[in-house]
């Protein structure tokens, strides 16, 4: 949140409302209202709103709300504004068809990484679904570790200060190596995600860097695990490193 001075109470707490649904995707009157202590009725007033105006849906049978399309349009809005999407779609396309696998863009933000755009490969194109928005833990994905691995050292050690949530057998929550695993990753340049965050799913990460040198996002190229040998892994790397080689002029 900015340091200006919130002159408008009532539209801060209908966003306080909105900005639960960050943290989890559908929720009731009854949950929001105990989560921040607001009278119920007050609550719902402020939902129904959001409803009419399409930034929240209601489903029918469980009376629960959840983010509308008009949410997902003012994302896509600011989606579009993003200069580094625009930049990067192309190169991500290119990567995607030569690799023949999903190809992720995400940005830092706090202590998690917000998607900005996914790119298919050509023959797979009714595959693609709408990743704009979502979020995911830095430390347990390869698109977040490429990040995580390059900010200054203070930064990392306050977040790895913080719990380190199990997702899989393969999440590393032991401190010290996660150290370890974010100076390697420093030093070759990638991450990658062996399993840490979803079974059966690898990842190989890289941070993105402007033509000043400032870390502005990630990219990561995910796919089944049984296709990410040793050997395939630097094949993919090598594509990547040859696109942001390509990419990082116009950024």
């Amino acid at each position: 949140m900015g340091d200006g001075e919130i002159k408008v109470k009532s539209l801060q707490k209908a966003l306080t409302i909105l900005n639960c649904f960050v943290k989890k995707s559908r929720l009731g009157v009854t949950e929001i209202s105990e989560m921040l202590d607001l009278n119920k009725s007050n609550v719902h007033n402020i939902l129904s709103t959001f409803q009419a105006m399409d930034y929240l849906e209601q489903d029918e049978e469980t009376g629960k709300y959840q983010l509308g399309v008009g949410i997902y349009e003012l994302c896509q809005s600011v989606g579009d504004n993003f200069n580094i999407r625009k930049v990067m779609m192309p190169f991500m396309q290119e990567i995607a068809d030569t690799a023949n696998e999903v190809v992720y863009l995400a940005v830092p933000r706090e202590d998690e990484m917000v998607y900005l755009e996914a790119m298919h490969p050509m023959e797979s194109y009714n595959l693609m679904r709408a990743v704009l928005g979502e979020h995911a833990k830095m430390y347990c994905t390869g698109i977040g570790k490429a990040v995580l691995a390059y900010l200054p050292d203070d930064v990392i050690e306050n977040y790895i200060s913080r719990e380190l949530v199990s997702y899989t057998e393969h999440t590393i929550t032991d401190k010290e190596i996660l150290r370890r695993e974010l100076k390697e990753i420093r030093q070759r340049g990638y991450s990658i995600d062996n399993m840490e965050h979803e079974f059966g799913v690898k990842c190989v990460g890289m941070p993105i860097f402007n033509r000043r040198g400032e870390l502005v996002a990630a990219i990561s190229v995910s796919g089944p695990s049984l296709r990410f040998s040793g050997e395939r892994i630097e094949y993919i790397v090598k594509i990547m490193r040859d696109s942001l080689e390509k990419a990082r002029e116009r950024i």
